[in-house]
This record gives structure tokens, C-alpha cells and sequence, in this order.
């Protein structure tokens, strides 16, 4: 009788700790998960109902945001010319 404690000890033990990682440790904190982005998200939000504006986007026309977006997309194709940090305040004058 007493070799068969022995053996049901670990699966007791095991069982036992398998139902105790079912039991939430923070069932304060959960309840309330998710309420801070929620509320971020709510006080970033500077007119909720945007969506059911119908009215047309006011500002440049399409031709001036075109010309815009591609001389703001050439200014990335090359790189600006390198800076000689030692050049600087040599040469040129000698401020007095």
C-alpha cells in the first residue's frame, strides 16, 4: 500500500499544478486590460466622426500636390554632398 503513495505523489503533484496555471494570478489587472490604449487612442483622436464627412479634401489641387510629391521624391534619390567638418572657421577670414 504504501508503494502505491509513492507512486500517485507525482501525479497528484502534477495535476495539482496543472489546475494551478489555469488560475489567473492578476484578475484585477485583467479586468481592466486594454482600458490604457482605449484611452490613449480616444484622447489622440481629434474628430471621431471624420469618417462621415462626405465633403471633398480642401487644398491643393492635383496638379501642384503631384508636382510636390515627385520633387519629394527626387530629393531622396541623391544623396547631399558630404560635409568637410575641418574646413570649418580655416581659411577665409581672420574676423579682425
Amino acid at each position: 500500500m504504501r508503494n502505491a503513495s509513492f507512486k500517485l505523489a507525482p501525479i497528484a503533484t502534477a495535476t495539482l499544478l496543472a489546475l494551478g496555471g489555469c488560475v489567473p494570478l492578476t484578475p484585477n489587472l485583467d479586468a481592466r486590460f486594454g482600458e490604457a490604449v482605449e484611452l490613449a487612442r480616444a484622447q489622440q483622436t481629434l474628430n471621431p466622426d471624420a469618417s462621415n464627412n462626405t465633403d471633398p479634401v480642401k487644398g491643393m489641387d492635383g496638379k501642384a500636390a503631384k508636382s510636390t510629391m515627385d520633387r519629394y521624391h527626387e530629393s531622396f534619390k541623391e544623396p547631399p554632398p558630404p560635409v568637410n567638418v575641418f574646413t570649418i572657421g580655416v581659411g577665409g577670414g581672420s574676423g579682425r
